[in-house]
């Protein structure tokens, strides 16, 4: 039976990382984001979406029905930051737009999953929340984003526990200063650290990052990892930095 995975954030970073491993593990992999042209040099099956739009993404599900009959996997992937600025200043726009891609996306795919998965036949599938070292303590200045991903890991846990009687699984993955483009900063220029100094953090190969997805994704539904920390291992987190 063909296996089909959908991967939200896929033409970049860790998410052209995981749609990209989660084929050679044999999925069918359907790769969604806002920009056609970085989707489909990610390969796959590369569909336009915004999962900030309920209309966007019930497309989507649409035509993965469509297509496939089925979805057996989803890695809510997708996420923006804010500038980081003093709470106070933060720009309500800003904070909408993290809460609208981070949260609100991830919630609207989990929903059409549910209904894909409860339906199709064999029943159930499998949901990934990148849930982010943010889902744990944040970095300075990050009040959207550490907001966005604490709520997402109220989602993971309501996911898993609604999903249960439909062998519906789910799991989340906190990644810590995974090797992309989103954390080149802090990688060359470096980051701000709570003591107010700035300092250059070590990163994971982003590929590792993706190993650690398909790992999730392919465990049988009646196994699940529920959360996994993958980070660098010098990076300032266990302990105090």
């Amino acid at each position: 039976m063909e296996r089909v995975a959908l991967v939200t954030g896929g033409g970049s970073g860790i998410g052209r990382a995981s749609a990209r491993a989660l084929a050679g593990a044999g999925f069918t992999v359907v790769a969604t984001g806002r920009h056609l042209d970085t989707l489909e040099e990610t390969g796959g099956v590369a569909i336009r979406a915004d999962v900030r739009d309920p209309h966007s993404v019930t497309e989507l599900f649409a035509e993965i029905e469509n297509r496939f009959g089925r979805l057996d996997v989803l890695f809510n992937n997708a996420g923006v930051n804010a500038p980081a600025v003093p709470l106070e200043d933060l720009d309500l726009d800003a904070w909408r737009a993290v809460i609208d891609t981070n949260l609100t996306g991830a919630f609207l795919c989990t929903q059409h999953a549910f209904r894909l998965m409860k339906q199709q036949e064999p029943r159930g599938g499998r949901i990934i929340n990148n849930g982010s070292i943010s889902a744990h303590v944040p970095r300075p200045l990050s009040a959207a984003y550490t907001a966005s991903k604490h709520a997402v890991t109220g989602l993971t846990r309501s996911t898993s526990l609604d999903g249960r009687a439909y062998d519906i699984a789910c799991g989340q993955i906190d990644i810590g200063n995974a090797a992309t483009e989103f954390t080149e900063r802090m990688r060359t220029t470096g980051a701000l650290q709570p003591d107010g100094t700035t300092r250059v953090e070590p990163a994971v190969d982003v590929e590792d990052v993706a190993r650690a997805v398909v790992y999730m994704a392919t465990l049988p539904l009646e196994a699940n990892v529920q959360f996994m920390t993958v980070m660098a291992t010098k990076m300032p987190y266990i302990g105090r930095g």
